[in-house]
């Protein structure tokens, strides 16, 4: 009798400690691309600081593994560097899931070499020769004679499908290295005088290091840089994408009030910090449309 009321004695006592104090909310789980992790972070951080009391944990992993957890019920918000596909939408319903997806900035896919690379410019078309390892050496694009070391991410990353389809319209090459995220990538080709990557603009800026590399539709056009903010915005940049979160239906409650943080000016003006692109006119109608945001 003594040993079983001891031992109910520890249950109760193990119980009491996992139950989370009074008035206290549950923990918001974020979780998703790589490109956005650091910028959705700061955002966190500053979110907290203005509600006290709140919850929230914010994980990178990749654009298919925040949406994954968001199929099963493991996160409240995917971060996503890409379009959700019509598959995980089809997959995400019949679990019960609907997702909807709000833009809470955008982003220019920046291509980097190092800064000892005489190459400053490259079209799409010689961008994706390069990625698919028909350009193998510098010579083949105005560059030295030295051959292409290629950095990208992997499968799980939502820079990796925006890169597939937008630049390389086939398979990369089997001997890209591909890294965990975008500081891996950066510190590489930082390191590497022949290497070549692709990272979101918010990583590409203020480092000595590195060269951000102009990029033009197709030969004989423009060569725009991802930095020339008004050319970007102007539609000159041929690399801009929405980074998205999503979540089950039209976000309500502590979702919803974070969501609308991250579009109020001052969310935006963290996003302008970050180096990323505030969200437009036409996303902020469409975000209005789609959730009353």
């Amino acid at each position: 009798m003594i040993k079983y009321a001891q031992i109910m004695t520890v249950i109760l006592m193990l119980t009491f400690i996992a139950l989370p104090a009074s008035g206290e909310e549950k923990m918001l789980q974020i979780r998703g691309s790589d490109t956005i992790v650091n910028l959705v972070q700061k955002m966190v951080e500053v979110y907290l600081q203005k509600n006290p009391g709140k919850n929230m944990a914010v994980t990178g992993g990749g654009s298919g593994n925040g949406l994954a957890g968001l199929r099963n019920r493991t996160v409240d918000i995917a971060d996503s560097s890409r379009e959700i596909k019509q598959k995980e939408i089809i997959d995400m319903k019949g679990m019960g899931v609907n997702p909807v997806g709000i833009v809470i900035a955008k982003d220019c896919i920046t291509i980097v070499v190092n800064e000892n690379n005489k190459v400053s410019s490259l079209t799409i078309e010689q961008l994706g020769s390069i990625y698919r390892g028909e350009a193998a050496n510098w010579k083949d694009v105005g560059g030295a004679d030295m051959a292409i070391t290629l950095y990208g991410r992997q499968s799980n990353s939502g820079t990796f499908e925006v890169f597939r389809k937008d630049v390389l319209g086939g398979e990369y090459s089997d001997n890209m290295k591909r890294m965990n995220g975008n500081s891996q990538i950066v510190e590489s080709v930082a390191s590497d005088e022949s290497g070549i990557g692709f990272v979101g603009i918010g990583y590409a800026q203020n480092n000595p290091r590195l060269k951000v590399i102009s990029i033009a539709r197709k030969s004989g056009e423009e060569y725009v840089d991802p930095n020339n903010r008004g050319d970007v915005d102007s539609g000159k940049y041929p690399l801009v994408r929405p980074l998205y979160q999503y979540t089950d239906g039209v976000p309500s409650g502590a979702i919803r009030d974070f969501i609308e943080f991250e579009l109020s000016p001052e969310g935006q003006k963290i996003v302008d910090d970050m180096g990323f692109i505030p969200v437009s006119k036409d996303y902020e109608e469409e975000n209005r449309r789609i959730a009353g945001i």
